[in-house]
Formats: C-alpha cells, sequence, structure tokens
C-alpha cells in the first residue's frame, strides 16, 4: 500500500523539480536577453552621440567659416541677430510674417519666400520648426537674423520628405516682417 503512495508522490517531487529547473532557465534566458538589450540599447546611445557630435562639429565649421557671433539657448539652437528693428517683440499667440531664405548647411538654398511668399504663422501653436519658433521668441518686429537649427530642432530623423533629408541642419536667414 505505502508503494502506491510513494510512486505517484516521486513522479510529483520530480515534476516540481523539472519546473523548478525550467524556471531557472527561463530567467536565464530572460537575463541574456535583457543582457542583449541593454548591450543593443548601449550600442544605440554611442551611435546617436556620434551623430550629435558629428552634427554639432558641422555646424561649428558652418559658424566659423562665415565669421558668426551666434548665442546659443539651452535646446541648441543658435542664432545671431543682424540687423536690429525696432518694432514689438514676439509673443506666444501673436501670429507672426517672416521673409525667409531655408538652406542646408552645405549652402544650398532649398525654400525662400521669394518663390513660396512670406510665412506667417501663430507663434507657439506649430505648424512650423521648433527651432524658428524658438528663434523668433528671441526678435522683434523689424530684426534681421540667421538661424541655425540643428536636426532635432528641425525635421528630425525623417527630413520633410520632399528637399529636407533626413538628420538634416537647416539655416534660416529671416527678416521679421510684421506681427499681429
Amino acid at each position: 500500500m505505502h508503494f502506491k503512495l510513494v510512486i505517484p508522490l516521486l513522479l510529483f517531487m520530480t515534476f516540481l523539480i523539472m519546473s523548478c529547473d525550467n524556471d531557472n532557465s527561463y530567467r536565464n534566458n530572460t537575463d541574456k536577453k535583457h543582457g542583449k538589450d541593454q548591450q543593443e540599447k548601449e550600442s544605440l546611445i554611442k551611435v546617436n552621440r556620434y551623430l550629435v557630435n558629428s552634427e554639432n562639429t558641422e555646424i561649428d565649421n558652418y559658424i566659423n567659416r562665415h565669421k558668426l557671433e551666434v548665442t546659443k539657448t539651452g535646446s541648441g539652437l543658435k542664432y545671431q541677430i543682424v540687423k536690429h528693428g525696432d518694432g514689438e517683440k514676439a509673443v506666444t499667440g501673436k501670429i507672426v510674417t517672416i521673409e525667409y531664405i531655408v538652406k542646408l548647411i552645405t549652402g544650398d538654398v532649398i525654400y525662400s519666400s521669394k518663390e513660396n511668399g512670406p510665412l506667417s504663422f501663430k507663434v507657439g501653436h506649430g505648424g512650423v520648426e521648433t527651432g524658428l519658433e524658438e528663434a523668433i521668441l528671441q526678435m522683434r518686429m523689424g530684426d534681421e537674423a540667421i538661424i541655425i537649427i540643428p536636426s532635432h530642432l528641425g525635421y528630425g530623423l525623417l527630413g520633410d520628405g520632399n528637399k529636407i533629408p533626413q538628420r538634416s541642419t537647416i539655416i534660416y536667414e529671416i527678416e521679421f516682417t510684421n506681427i499681429n
């Protein structure tokens, strides 16, 4: 009679031991996957740092070649007011109008108000590059400026799907002509 109880008990204990072993195997696989995910994450971070440093070097070279005296904001935007106006200062919620030339950092002109007309937009409500809005908030009507917008404040990883390639620094030469 004891024999009939011992065999099921031994089978049950064997099953438990194997289950625990499989649980450790699961943990080991999870730990290995986590380690692999961490390595991939670190690799992506290194590549991203490299790309950001390369873009910053390219921007610094542009500034030096053109002998610009730029102001840098905390976000990485760089701008220089080349002519000071005496009009009203831009504020969030106002509609501003600018005349502009947009270039790639290579100097290639890609958009201009001569071709497309002046650009009007409501400050703080999107619809234009984050870097352009940030720069406008530093300006007054009548100002003329050169604005260097790094890719993360412009069109980012994808570009604009038209003339601005992915991860492109863009340069705006603008004249702030109106505010409502």
